[in-house]
């Protein structure tokens, strides 16, 4: 646990690194951490609204706004960590502002899902949509519990299915689907010889990931919950 603990936090630092020269540059224009925020909030309605209109415009094979889709789900989350670095290099750090980051990032994360749900029910994976909307659950949970403990005065930070890797599993493998369309064809499918349904086939470039998140964020949140409990135990309460 510490070990992954300590490379994710020098992942960050190196990506901080990186995008510190644009977190100046916001700030000289004169951007605030809550309009950071609020920017990328709108990219993920933006998220849900290219899923939708794949839902009702599009056809089952046509992939290429799932790829899109996946693309700005990548850009709105570099918000997710330029909002807090514009806080900490501009000094403008606020409870409030922490509290309005939090809320937002609940409500991009409800809004994307609800834009996947729609996209997958659209065009008939109904047992993909479930996975989707059990990974919506887990990563709500995930939330909640490092909160909810953290509001009894137990840390809990924990678990490898964290923000920051739902959102590159999500919009990587979204994008990598829509690319791999264009080359191998948005129906593709793989059989095996002497079973009469397909193992594969194009859109499970992104559905079998949505599946790694039904369970691994539950799984994340479940096991929050048993660290929580026992530093509860060890306080003696």
């Amino acid at each position: 646990m510490e070990q992954q603990t300590s490379l994710r936090t020098n992942l960050q630092l190196g990506i901080y690194r990186v995008i510190d020269p644009f977190v100046k540059l916001l700030i000289k224009v004169g951007l605030t951490p809550n309009i950071v925020t609020s920017i990328g909030f709108l990219l993920n309605v933006g998220v849900a609204v290219i899923f939708i209109i794949g839902a009702e415009e599009g056809n089952r094979g046509d992939l290429t706004y799932v790829g899109w889709a996946g693309a700005l789900i990548l850009f709105a989350g570099l918000f997710d960590m330029l909002d807090g670095q514009v806080a900490r290099l501009g000094n403008m750090k606020s409870t409030f502002g922490a509290l309005y980051d939090s809320v937002l990032d609940r409500y991009s994360e409800l809004i994307m899902f609800l834009g996947i749900c729609y996209y997958l029910v659209g065009h008939h994976y109904f047992l993909s949509s479930i996975f989707a909307f059990i990974a919506l659950i887990g990563s709500m949970m995930v939330s909640y519990v490092r909160a909810r403990a953290e509001g009894l005065g137990v840390e809990c930070k924990g678990g490898l299915m964290q923000r920051p890797e739902r959102v590159i599993t999500l919009g990587f493998f979204a994008m990598m689907c829509g690319v791999a369309s264009l080359y191998i064809g948005g129906n593709y499918k793989l059989y095996i010889p002497g079973i009469k349904f397909h193992v594969f086939e194009t859109m499970s470039i992104f559905t079998f990931p949505i599946v790694f998140l039904a369970i691994s964020t539950n799984v994340t949140a479940f096991n929050r919950l048993m660290d929580a409990k026992k530093s509860l135990e060890q306080q003696g309460r």
